[in-house]
């Protein structure tokens, strides 16, 4: 509709709304990644010493990263910040073009705690976790050829490794998938804020375009690449199988990887 007439036609309330609910889902998606991360790290980086997770500890994580995104895009209700139509009048966002101090500060500190601190964190994690994978994989040639066989991936430990690798491999996927999507937008708000002759409609435009594709692809990679998600999603829809059942690797990783609450 707003294509349409060319312009924002649903009233500043509206576009607010929109604007909020815009950004909080993406600051909760960029938080729950960094929480994933740090996951992998506790377990393949740190391993038997790290603290496993529960499903408490889970719940408390998601609800610490809605209410943190919250925090941050309910701020311009009351004055810090504000959302407007974009450049191309479909959809609204953040003010990058506005130069009053309570909305650059909001701008650069939201951009900041937002994105940066959380893309920094997630490197750092992964940084250590691919450290972590090529010094267990080159520990296991050095055994393997010590006993003059070809692999140790029959070894139950190391097929759980083996395991949390996948898994681990598929989140940095999806992590990368995002930062893919989100970045655009990032891209967008800096020249709005250093450089506003840059940003033109055409400009601002790609920052909804990957962000929106996210909602799309995203799903799709869980589904074809993470054997958690395939399992649990063959077990509620079995009709969505190619085959009469369901892969032993998948089914392996996703029993191995799981999370056991201690008995009481």
């Amino acid at each position: 509709v707003n294509c349409y007439n060319g312009t924002w036609v649903w009233g500043p309330t509206a576009c607010q709304i929109y604007g909020t609910i815009g950004s909080g889902t993406g600051c909760t998606s960029i938080f729950l990644m960094c929480c994933i991360s740090h996951d992998r790290y506790n377990v393949i980086v740190k391993g038997i010493g790290g603290k496993p997770l529960t499903k408490n500890g889970a719940m408390m994580q998601a609800f610490l990263c809605w209410a943190t995104s919250a925090a941050w895009t309910l701020t311009p209700f009351v004055g810090w910040g504000r959302y407007t139509p974009e450049g191309n009048m479909a959809a609204c966002g953040t003010d990058y073009l506005s130069t009053d101090f309570m909305n650059v500060s909001y701008l650069w500190a939201y951009t900041f705690w937002c994105f940066f601190f959380p893309l920094f964190y997630i490197i750092y994690c992964y940084w250590f976790l691919v450290a972590a994978v090529r010094e267990h994989e080159k520990q296991m040639r050095e055994q393997a050829k010590r006993m003059g066989i070809k692999s140790l991936r029959g070894d139950a430990d190391a097929q759980k490794k083996s395991n949390d690798c996948k898994l681990a491999r598929v989140a940095m996927v999806t992590v990368s998938l995002w930062f893919i999507a989100w970045t655009p937008y990032c891209i967008i708000n800096i020249p709005g804020l250093t450089d506003r002759s840059i940003v033109s409609p055409l400009f601002s435009i790609w920052g909804s375009i990957f962000a929106k594709a996210n909602t799309v692809y995203n799903p799709i990679v869980y589904a074809i690449s993470h054997p958690k998600y395939k399992a649990a999603l063959y077990e509620k829809m079995p009709w969505l199988q190619c085959t009469a059942e369901t892969n032993d690797d998948d089914k392996s990783t996703a029993t191995s990887t799981s999370v056991e609450e201690p008995k009481a």
